[in-house]
Formats: C-alpha cells, structure tokens, sequence
C-alpha cells in the first residue's frame, strides 16, 4: 500500500498592528492635557465665582463699617467743674473724628455714689456698648469690675496704679484699659507753696478719706515737704457731710491748706471757701475748679484731657488699637494759676509766670 506524503498548507501568520511606544505614550499625554484642562477651567471658573463673592462680601463689609454708628457709655462720677470739661472735650473730640451722626453718647452721672456707677456702668455692659467712657476713678473701678471684654477708657484719673490695685506698673495696664491722668508733677505743686509762702511752717492737707487718688497725691506732697523740711498734718473727711468742721479745724491748727484734685472737695469747693477767706488761710489747689477757694494752683486743662481721651477712643474703636497696651497719657503743659481776688484778701503778691485764673482756659 503506497502512502500518498502529506502535503501541508503554508498558513500566512496574520500580522499585528504595531503602534509604537513613542506614540503610544503621546496619546496618553494628550488625552491627559485634556483632562487637565478642563479641570483648570472648571476650577478658574470657581475661583472666579469665589473671587466675586469675596469682592462683594468685601464691599459689604466696608459699607457696614461705614454706617456703623458707635455706641460709647460715659459714666461721670459726679457733676463739678472739672470733670464737666474732661466730659465735654471728650464728646467732642469723638464728633470729630468719627463723626456726629456716627457716634451716639449715653452721658449717665453717678452722682458721687459707687452704687450708682456700677450700676451705671453694667448697664452698659448689658447694652454690649462699644466702648466706655469712665470720667473720674470710682467710676473707672466700678467699669473694670463690670467687664474685661468691652474697651474702657478713664479720664480724670489721678493714678492707673492706684485705681486698679497694679503693683508692677509700667505706664500701661495689661488689660481691656487705658485713658488719661489728671496729675500735675507734685514736686512743681509743693515749689509754688514755698514760692508764695517761704514762712510757711505747718502745711495742712486736706482731702477725702474715700478716694484714693487723693490720699496717693497727699503722701507724694507729704515726701515733697518732708525734702524742705516744712511740717505737715492730714484732715480727712469721709464724705461732704463732714467738709465744714474738718476744714475749720485745720484753719485753727495750720498756716497754710494744700487740697489734691479731689472729686468730693471739688463738688463742695463754696463749703470751703467759706471757712477758709474769713479765717485768712490760703489754699493751694490741685487743679483750676478747686482754686476758687485757693491762692493758687498748677492745674491741667480738663478739656484737653478729655480731648486726648477722644482720640484715644477713634485709635481704638476705628484703628484696631489695644487699650491694655496703650500709654496712659498726661496734659504735658500744666499751668501756674493765681486766684486774683483770694490774693488780694490776703495780701499775698504774684510773681511773674502766672496765669490769672478767670484768663485761663
């Protein structure tokens, strides 16, 4: 049997698309540009919508800042002259510089009373006011027991230190507070004494047992003297009920009176006055409203004081300003004041350097 041999079939081996390795990586690149793009312009989209919103929100924000009208509480110790100017000069210092129709005062008076002040005052913290004005130093310790949030400036105010019980005093306070002092340099006090009356030799020194800033300018002008020499003895009254008889009894012991700015003398300065012009004994006065029962005193300008405190308020409220980091700031030019009518009842003579006190102002 013969076996015919196999014939087999060449088969062609189909061929294969061969797509390069360069282009291959090319097609992914380009593909992944598109991808990337259209996110970027979604993403610019976004941004820009974001952009819009915080131009607007910005614009907003700025218009309701502008009609912002502040509200700032003034609590005021009591009435007498001197915190009157320090009230007035602040207000309108305020209507200066933020405008009258963007900042609206609420004037409340203590009537010399600490109840009545913190009561006051926490009512202006209860009002969320934007800032408080404490004319004079109870009403400054009643403001800061009553917030540690809401800005305080004082006015008006003898010694920070003193006031708000600050051992390590730096010149600022640390805290939501800052202001102006109504201290004019004791030393320079004392020297007008000597200057006016060289044969003085028992200073009496007059003031109310219950305000601080007082008893703190008694013990600097009882150090003042101590360096000259000159004798010296303290009369007190706690109240205004007791003025009258502490006053005579230091008209029958002394030559001569010194009264610090105290608020309680200050607002029954015609109780003194009376006493002192019969009985002859001159009277050396802390500031100008106390002088008219005086002889003489150097006294700053309680507007100005004021003034400087409104500004200080527009450095807070309107420039981001912290008040525990600002400077307590002073009237930097005191003034020599004479009381011509008092010195011509008892004969004491002016010399040059000094302002009549009816010219001052």
């Amino acid at each position: 049997m013969k076996f015919k041999p196999l014939k087999f079939k060449a088969v062609k081996p189909k061929r294969k698309k061969f797509v390069r390795k360069e282009h291959r990586w090319r097609y992914v690149i380009m593909k992944a540009r598109k991808i990337l793009a259209v996110s970027l312009t979604a993403a610019m989209t976004l941004a820009l919508a974001a952009c819009g919103g915080s131009s607007s929100d910005k614009e907003s924000s700025s218009k309701d800042s502008s009609d912002k009208v502040y509200k700032i509480g003034i609590c005021q110790q009591l009435e007498h002259a001197a915190l009157d100017e320090a009230t007035k000069g602040f207000e309108e210092a305020c209507e200066e510089k933020f405008g009258k129709d963007k900042v609206k005062f609420d004037l409340q008076n203590g009537q010399g009373e600490q109840a009545n002040c913190a009561t006051i005052v926490n009512n202006f913290v209860a009002d969320n006011d934007d800032l408080i004005l404490a004319n004079a130093t109870t009403a400054l310790q009643c403001a800061a027991a009553a917030t540690s949030t809401i800005p305080i400036l004082g006015t008006s105010v003898t010694d920070y230190a003193t006031a708000l019980d600050i051992s390590d005093w730096t010149g600022s306070t640390g805290m939501n507070i800052s202001g102006t002092c109504d201290l004019a340099p004791i030393d320079e006090q004392e020297a007008m004494l000597k200057e006016l009356l060289p044969d003085a030799k028992t200073v009496g020194i007059l003031y109310c047992s219950a305000e601080p800033n007082s008893a703190y300018q008694a013990k600097k002008f009882e150090e003042a003297l101590e360096k000259d020499g000159i004798k010296y003895k303290e009369y007190t009254a706690s109240d205004s009920n007791e003025i009258q008889s502490v006053t005579q009894t230091a008209c029958s012991e002394v030559d001569t009176i010194y009264i610090p700015t105290d608020n309680t003398m200050a607002s029954s300065i015609e109780t003194v006055k009376n006493v002192v012009v019969p009985a002859g004994i001159p009277v050396f006065a802390g500031e100008k409203g106390i002088c008219a029962a005086g002889v003489a005193a150097l006294s700053i300008s309680y507007y100005n004081l004021g003034y400087q405190t409104g500004e200080m308020a527009y450095k807070i409220l309107k420039e981001g300003a912290d008040p525990g980091t600002m400077a307590i700031e002073t009237d930097k030019k005191p003034t020599k004041l004479y009381n011509k009518e008092n010195c011509d009842t008892l004969g004491i003579k002016i010399p040059e350097g000094y302002t009549e006190i009816n010219d001052a102002k």
